[in-house]
């Protein structure tokens, strides 16, 4: 879980770096209100993009680990199941 709570912010960071970072160029750049205003839309959305895509990612490695980590639990309770079932068989004989 701690994990997740990392890297979702992560995830949080680099949108907002992204954000400010391109609000901060734009509103410096020596062009218009309009074509700023444009370009500062234009950002926004490739910094939704990237981050639609990041989470997207992270969800399927969350998956992924989610099935090993079943995986793991479901080979654990059988090797405890066996060893249960000797310990029971070695008591009574």
């Amino acid at each position: 879980m701690n994990r997740c709570n990392c890297a979702g912010g992560f995830l949080t960071g680099v949108i907002l770096g992204a954000l400010v970072g391109a609000g901060v160029a734009l509103l410096y750049a020596p062009q218009s209100g309009e074509e700023t205003r444009k370009q500062l839309k234009a950002k926004a959305e490739e910094a939704k993009q990237k981050g639609l895509a990041m989470k997207k990612e992270a969800l399927e490695k969350m998956e992924k680990v989610k099935g090993e980590a079943a995986e793991k639990v479901d080979e654990l309770k059988e090797k405890a199941q066996r060893a249960a079932k000797e310990l029971k068989s070695d008591g009574k004989g």
